[in-house]
Order: C-alpha cells, then structure tokens, then sequence
C-alpha cells in the first residue's frame, strides 16, 4: 500500500393525484454514473481543516484527480492509498499498511484536524473493515485528530451519495444540545452561505449552522430544539440520521431560482414566526436584482425542450425550474431514486403530467431521448460527448454539482448554464 497524494412510495403531483398521474416509469437496467468518490472534489474544499484518504486503486486516484482539476503546486487535501497487488492478494497486512500511511501523513500534515478514510470498491472487495481502523486510529490521534470513515464505493446509486455518506459518519459525533436553532444541510459554496446568513440576519432568525461547516472540527450541535432545512436533495441517510437525535425537517422546495430560493426562505421565516413584512422587506432587494438578470435567460430558454437523465439526483428541483421559471417544456425527467421525505414539496411544483422516471436503463432511456429530439439534454460526461457528436446540445450534470447555483444571487447563472450550449450549439451549425 502506497499514498497518493493529490421504497417504491406514493407520491402526490400538485393537484393531488396518484403518482401514477405522473407518468413514473421505474427503470432497472444498466445505469450510468460516477461513483461516490467524486463527492471529495467539493468537499475537501469545503472543510478547510480535514483530509479525505480514499483507500483505493489508482484509478480511484485518477478518477479524483482528473475531476478535481488540481494544479501541480497545490497541495489538495486529498489522497489515495493505494492497494497494490500484495495487498489485493492478502499477501499483505493491508491495517498495519494503513496504520503507516496514517502516521506518514499526519506527521506531514499537521493542519489536518478531521481525517476521512473512504472506501472503495476494491476495498471493500478485500474486506477492508475501515469502521474498525477508524476506531483504532482515534484512540492513538484523538483528541488532536479526528478520524471517521464512510464509503464512496461506485457500487452506490448515484455519485452525490458520497456527500450523503460523508455527512453521515459525523452525525453520531456532533454535539447534543436542546437549544433552538436551525441547520442548514448540505454543502453550499462559501459565497452562497454568506448569502444566505445576511438574508437570516435581516429576518432576525438564529442561531443558524450550516452542515457540513467550513471547518471540520467546529461541529454544529443537534438535539430536539434543531430545525432542518435541506440544501440539497440528495442527503437521504444524513436526514434521518439527523432527525433520529432529535432534530425536525423542514419540508421545503430546494433553493433553486427565485422560486425555490423564496419557497426556502419563508419555510425558515414560518417557523421562527418571522412576520410576512420583516420577511419580504428581507428579500426585496435580491429577488429584484433576480429578476432583472434572470430575464435574460428567460427569453432564450422559453419554449425550449429539455431531457433530463438520471444522475445527480437534482433532477427534480433543476425540471421545477427550467420548467416555472425558465417556460422550458419537460420531455422527460430521469432520477436515480425518490425519496418522498426529500422530494414531495418539489414534485408538487411540477407541471401535470411531466413524466418522470426513476432509476435507469440507459439504452431505453437513450431511445427516448433520441426519439423525442430535445432542444438539451442534461447527462452525466459518459453520455455528453456521444450525444453532441449525434448533434445534440448537452450540460454536464455533474457541472451543476460543482457550481455555486443555489440563492437568488446564482438564478441568472443557473439559467445562463442551461443557455450555454443551446448558444454553442447554435453558432456551430450556422
């Protein structure tokens, strides 16, 4: 070993029908998607004081480095152990192999306060136990680092579940406290939290934490006064982690354009009692600047198709807004999975009768997709280029994972990533 650095449930439309009035066409072929590890790209740059080790291959490595995009004089604060032949044979003792690589990183790196060992599928090939070196590790490190594990296998349903996974291997160590207060979930970029604080500030609404936060070790704390409101749809396990120490969900369509980003804000304002004056007087001056840029886009987007495959598990929140916001036309929307906890408020907002799918079997739904001649389609990178080679303009989903795209601030961008290659593919076929 060497380090590298660098429930089928149902589900209600908007006039309250059977999910069946939504078209939902549950797929269980061959999918297409990025593994969990991808998650580390987002947040390693997150929690400025942690370190992800992925235990791995070095197409792990690889896979991380290449979606990172890091430069050769940063130093990233990620890396892979790599399992070589001996270890995969069992030739080797792949703990006492961790136990080194540990202790050779943190020696360089004092800074790390919170060490992830993430797993992978030839680790968990070999059956690795990482719960257990965890455990072992904290009590030599512990209390100067902190040392959890989670899984990235690719053997997940969808690569956004890493986060999931991450952020739930810190919630049985985040502190107990009864105290009102409200948690933000899920990452968002350090630019869209300060928004989001300012806007909370004015409504006179707090204490406010944002998890994960942008230090690993300043944990948020949880208990039956905390009051959840999600950030991101894909945060399943991390949810009901949460709400079984106490914590309640906020059901709330995701902070996606004016819309959403409203529906957001009051659903917080609602329940800390925020008057409906202290509340608009709060949001006015963004939702007017919204408003104006987001005009733009609309104009381009109007009318437009869009095909939405299964990949991020946005894919919902994203069609409400192309859809409401943008007057895109939904052809179909693709999503890895539905979790009526996450997703009921959203599937309310769409249009009757969008067809929806679950799941994917990816030659069908390429059939589809092909059949129905959209105006772009939204798709991991492994269907992108062989579908704007057929001619079709195209947006990276894994792009909008990335991207700052949630609050009023980043409505026109959200809308400007959909118009990009509609704009591309224009002036490449004049």
């Amino acid at each position: 070993m060497a380090l590298e650095p660098c429930t089928e449930v149902p589900v209600q439309t908007n006039n309250h029908k059977n999910i069946s009035d939504l078209s939902v066409l549950k797929e269980r072929g061959q999918r297409e998607v990025f593994c969990g590890l991808t998650g580390i790209v987002w947040l390693h740059r997150k929690m400025q004081d942690a370190f992800f080790l992925v235990v791995g291959s070095r197409t792990c490595a690889h896979l991380i480095q290449s979606a990172a995009g890091v430069m050769i004089f940063a130093e990233p604060r990620f890396g892979t152990a790599i399992l070589g032949e001996r270890d995969l044979a069992g030739l080797a003792d792949a703990n006492e192999e961790l136990d080194r690589i540990v202790d050779q990183l943190l020696e360089r790196r004092p800074d790390i306060g919170t060490l992830f060992l993430v797993g992978s599928c030839p680790s968990e090939v070999i059956k690795l136990d990482l719960a257990k070196a965890s455990e072992r590790l904290n009590q030599k490190f512990f209390p100067k680092v902190r040392i959890l594990n989670y899984s990235g296998s690719g053997i997940e349903t969808t690569f956004t579940q890493g986060e999931d996974a991450c952020l739930g291997s810190m919630v049985p160590v985040l502190p107990r406290s009864d105290e009102p207060s409200l948690m933000v979930v899920g990452s968002l970029a350090d630019v869209v939290e300060d928004q989001f604080q300012r806007l909370f500030d004015k409504m006179g609404l707090g204490p406010v934490y944002f998890f994960p936060p942008r230090r690993a070790a300043s944990l948020p704390p949880i208990g039956k006064g905390t009051k959840l409101l999600l950030a991101q749809p894909f945060l399943s396990d991390t949810v009901r982690s949460l709400i079984s120490r106490g914590a309640t969900l906020l059901p709330s369509p995701y902070p996606l354009g004016i819309e959403g980003t409203t529906a957001w804000l009051k659903t917080a304002a609602n329940a800390w009692n925020v008057s409906d004056e202290q509340f608009e007087q709060a949001i006015a001056p963004s939702v007017s600047r919204a408003k104006v840029a987001l005009d733009r886009y609309h104009q381009v987007l109007t009318g437009r198709k869009a095909f939405l495959f299964p990949d991020s598990q946005l894919e919902i929140p994203l069609a409400r807004f192309l859809s409401r916001e943008c007057g895109m036309e939904l052809v179909e929307v693709g999503t890895p999975y539905i979790d009526r906890l996450l997703m009921d408020q959203e599937i309310n907002l769409l249009p009757v009768g969008t067809a929806l799918s679950e799941g994917q079997d990816v030659e069908k739904q390429l059939d589809r997709c092909r059949e129905a001649k959209p105006d772009i389609t939204v798709c991991g990178l492994g269907l992108a280029n062989p579908l704007e080679a057929e001619g079709m303009a195209t947006k990276w989903s894994i792009e909008l994972v990335f991207s700052p795209i949630q609050g009023y601030d980043q409505a026109a961008d959200l809308a400007e990533l959909f118009a990009r290659p509609l704009e591309r593919r224009k002036r490449l076929t004049v």
